[in-house]
């Protein structure tokens, strides 16, 4: 008697090692990776200071819309928040925007 033959829906995937270093890069990068999120840290920059509620004049999007990629580059490391009275204002982290140039750093250091 033969075995059934198995099909997989799927087939099975290679899963590429990561260390904390390059885990920690791929989180900031995906955060980034969506176009609010990524204007979000542009108007960060360009002010070098917090912001409190002045984002959702910059974009076309719901404060509540804001709020979410905020809280997504926020979670990233990105960006840090402080509460001032009811508001909550954010500005980029310094140390993740360093960590990031010195990655894309060693990337250009290693380019022929």
């Amino acid at each position: 008697m033969t075995s059934p033959t198995i099909y997989r829906k799927f087939p099975m995937m290679k899963v590429i090692e990561q260390t904390k270093d390059e885990a920690r890069t791929v989180a900031m990068l995906r955060a980034i990776a969506h176009p609010a999120r990524f204007r979000i840290v542009k108007l960060l920059a360009a002010r070098q200071a917090c912001v409190c509620g002045d984002l959702v004049d910059e974009l076309p999007l719901a404060q509540s819309t804001v709020s979410e990629h905020l809280k997504v580059l926020k979670d990233a490391g990105i960006v840090r928040g402080t509460i001032e009275g009811p508001n909550t204002c954010y500005c980029l982290e310094p140390r993740a925007i360093d960590w990031l140039k010195r990655e894309f750093g060693a990337l250009s250091d290693a380019c022929c």
